[in-house]
């Protein structure tokens, strides 16, 4: 799977980079994200819940923080396991530069996964349509929370507990629950 976008966030490069890089704003950002735990230089523990069609799972895995030329440019190597639901492993590139008007910056990235197990069986139009929601809702809220704080948190937690009703009412799904390998 691939995918590449560009977003343009209200604040100046040096804001957003901050803000790429801290772990509390990214955990309200994320879709699904439990925790993110510094785990040694430039590396994290992430915990999330994701659906991708009939499968959810709780992934469990690790980032690593590489190449970085700050506040320009970082390679984000990640993997993880959600057990029966299957695995994902990859890359994204993320670059930051001015943006047209003042004080923005145009954040552009290009990712790479894989995914295995139950996953890949579903098929790569599922697989990369619920990729490309979770991006777009961690771009919504990562533009709020760069222009609002506190009430962009707010926000997220409460989309987060109506979503997770939502889907428990509407849709029958099955949920794998698995420790890191």
């Amino acid at each position: 799977m691939e995918l590449t976008e560009t977003h343009t966030l209200p604040v100046p490069q040096a804001r957003a980079w901050e803000a790429l890089n801290d772990t509390s704003i990214l955990k309200v950002c994320i879709p699904g994200c439990d925790s993110i735990d510094a785990d040694g230089e430039n590396a994290y523990n992430v915990a999330m819940t994701a659906a991708v069609g009939p499968v959810k799972a709780r992934f469990k895995g690790r980032m690593e923080l590489t190449n970085i030329d700050a506040p320009h440019t970082y390679t984000i190597v990640f993997e993880g396991q959600g057990g029966a639901a299957g695995f994902s492993k990859g890359s994204a590139t993320v670059n930051l530069e001015p943006g047209d008007e003042a004080d923005t910056t145009k954040l552009s990235y290009s990712a790479n996964a894989q995914v295995g197990g139950k996953l890949a069986q579903i098929g790569s139009r599922l697989v990369d349509g619920a990729a490309r929601k979770i991006a777009g809702e961690f771009f919504k809220r990562f533009s709020a929370q760069l222009q609002g704080g506190q009430e962009s948190q707010d926000a997220a937690a409460d989309q987060d507990e109506s979503g997770a009703e939502e889907k428990e009412k509407g849709k029958k799904s099955w949920t794998a629950w698995i420790s890191k390998s």
